[in-house]
């Protein structure tokens, strides 16, 4: 980039430009809000028949791709914003070089050098004659060691000081380029298909697109407030709350998964901040699952009749020690975004309110945080915990459950708002004989979940902070007694269903007010049993060799009646005891719940 091009650039136009992609990301988030959350679920409602499936199933393609388009408007401002940062440095440097020349009777010429007048050094009978000296970038000891030999040389001392200027502003027009250079080709990749559908290679090319405007924009990033380390949900607040649009639009297009899983943020944010994530991942997922041979058939007819009747495939052995492992993981954890998916597409079905994702990770067995309903404005929330076997493929089923209990606390709530919401939160232990006896995983995920309970009382906008329940299923309850047992759980009520022990040996210390610790154990449940012979979550009988469960009168719970649920997993089944018991529980009205006599 030359002198003239450089003082001629306007940071300002840049940002301009920046602040209308924000705006028509904004845009295109509203109007995808819109079709989300009130135009599909008024056409659902309203029609029936094939063409009103075919108009909403047109409208979720309409709404990813705005939803695409709001991601990558976020990009082009950042990238935007990052070039204007960039080149407005090396303005500064190249204004401040031709403002100390100018300074020091120096004159700095269209072309970047530098003419000096005439001078003579101390001692000097005569006055050696002015000149003009151009400047070079960069620089080695050699090539500074040499230049400097040649100042001390020179008879005019203007000349040394010509030469820093001439070297300075040779930087800042270097600088200038490298900017140039580097942002050129990572503006050109922001530019999306010439279609109406987005695929899943478009949201492997936004994630690609991530990386390149982030990798471009380290200054520009680096010049951002960062989030508070190790902060608490109310310094992450506070932090955001702090933050300029351009500051969080920047923080949203380049470090969604970090935004996303900060506690204290507004839901509206974090699940902005997932749901790109969520694409993404899924995205990724299915292009490597399409990369994967298909799965050929396992077993044949041993044609010759003899035993056995069938035999296994040698091409399928071929294919699953290949790639069986992989196949399997990245299934499941594309089940799981399925499931997640469907809870959105959902919203509006039988009154259900839209869906927030909180929190979202597929590494290990993967992490979701689901509220159906905002927990900003709810007046009453339920955080439901799921125990065993729990991970990132199964999430459906533990959604489901909380949909249910969605249903039956806003029949129960008079009008207030209710939020229910799935916190797979921690890697929960994957099998229940070589797993579950353990309490590491209880104790490794409690923190994240003391956290979150506190993000919700400060993200909560009523007047009351919130009624919040913590709900527990099976090891569930053993992760909400060591959250009890590590720090404050910041919870009003707290209801085990299928407990086989919380680590405390009575309700009295679970942290929550007296009498608001509550207790499902089902017809036929065999867990709970379990906690009485050294299972994770129980804390043992002075001197009576089983462990203390909520089941037991001694704990102290209030029992709550199950009728109408058998086993370990009937718990959130309509029309039963259990269900209406929580909801009750969860909308504070407690004069409705039934106590098992």
């Amino acid at each position: 980039m030359d002198l003239a091009t450089l003082k001629a650039f306007k940071p300002s136009e840049y940002e301009e430009a920046a602040d209308g992609y924000r705006t028509t990301g904004d845009m295109a988030s509203e109007a995808k809000d819109a079709i989300d959350n009130r135009i599909s679920v008024e056409l659902r409602n309203q029609l029936e028949g094939e063409a009103a499936k075919a108009a909403v199933e047109e409208l979720k393609s309409l709404s990813k791709n705005f939803h695409y388009t709001q991601t990558e408007c976020g990009l082009v401002s950042t990238a935007l914003n990052g070039f204007a940062f960039d080149i407005a440095v090396a303005k500064r440097k190249l204004e401040a070089a031709m403002e100390d020349a100018r300074a020091d009777g120096c004159t700095v010429n269209a072309n970047g050098s530098v003419s000096y007048p005439p001078g003579k050094k101390p001692g000097d009978e005569e006055t050696a004659d002015g000149g003009t000296v151009t400047g070079s970038a960069g620089g080695s000891p050699t090539s500074d060691a040499l230049e400097r030999q040649a100042i001390n040389i020179h008879p005019n001392p203007y000349y040394g000081r010509a030469m820093a200027y001439a070297n300075r502003i040779a930087d800042a027009l270097e600088e200038a380029t490298d900017a140039d250079t580097k942002w050129a080709p990572k503006l050109r990749a922001l530019k999306a298909d010439d279609d109406l559908t987005v695929s899943h290679r478009d949201w492997a090319d936004a994630q690609s697109d991530t990386a390149g405007v982030r990798d471009a924009g380290k200054a520009y990033a680096d010049s951002l407030p960062e989030p508070p380390k190790d902060g608490s949900p109310k310094d992450n607040a506070a932090w955001w709350k702090g933050l300029s649009a351009e500051e969080q639009s920047a923080h949203l297009a380049l470090n969604a998964a970090s935004v996303g899983a900060l506690d204290g943020l507004p839901a509206e944010t974090r699940d902005e901040a997932n749901r790109t994530v969520l694409a993404q991942s899924r995205a990724h997922v299915e292009l490597e699952l399409a990369k994967i041979p298909a799965e050929p058939t396992r077993y044949s007819p041993n044609v010759r009749g003899s035993y056995p009747a069938v035999i296994q495939n040698v091409s399928w052995t071929q294919w699953n020690e290949k790639y069986g492992e992989r196949h399997a993981e990245l299934t499941k954890s594309n089940d799981g975004m399925k499931s997640i998916q469907e809870r959105f597409d959902s919203t509006g079905v039988n009154g259900l309110p839209p869906a927030y994702l909180l929190g979202f990770d597929t590494e290990g067995n993967g992490r979701a945080i689901v509220a159906n309903g905002n927990p900003d404005t709810a007046a009453h929330t339920a955080v439901y915990v799921p125990g065993t076997t729990s991970n990132l493929g199964g999430i459906g089923g533990d959604v489901e459950r909380m949909t249910e209990l969605w249903r039956e606390s806003d029949a129960m709530s008079g009008g207030k708002e209710v939020s229910t919401i799935t916190w797979l939160g921690y890697d929960a232990p994957q099998s229940v004989v070589k797993d579950a006896p353990f309490r590491h995983y209880a104790d490794d995920g409690a923190p994240a979940l003391n956290q979150f309970m506190d993000g919700l009382n400060v993200a909560n906008s009523t007047d009351s902070g919130g009624h919040h329940t913590a709900i527990g299923h099976s090891y569930g309850t053993t992760l909400i007694g060591s959250a009890a047992r590590q720090g404050e759980l910041n919870a009003d009520d707290v209801v085990f269903a299928g407990s086989p022990g919380v680590q405390v040996g009575e309700a009295s210390q679970m942290d929550v007010p007296k009498g608001h610790v509550w207790n499902e154990e089902a017809e036929d449940d065999p867990v709970p049993d379990l906690g009485r012979f050294g299972h994770g979550g129980s804390q043992w009988h002075l001197g009576g060799g089983v462990g203390i469960i909520p089941s037991d009168e001694l704990f102290g719970a209030n029992q709550m009646s199950t009728d109408g649920s058998e086993g370990h997993s009937e718990y959130w089944v309509r029309d039963t005891d259990s269900l209406r018991n929580q909801a009750a529980v969860v909308t504070g009205q407690y004069g409705k719940v039934k106590i098992e006599e």
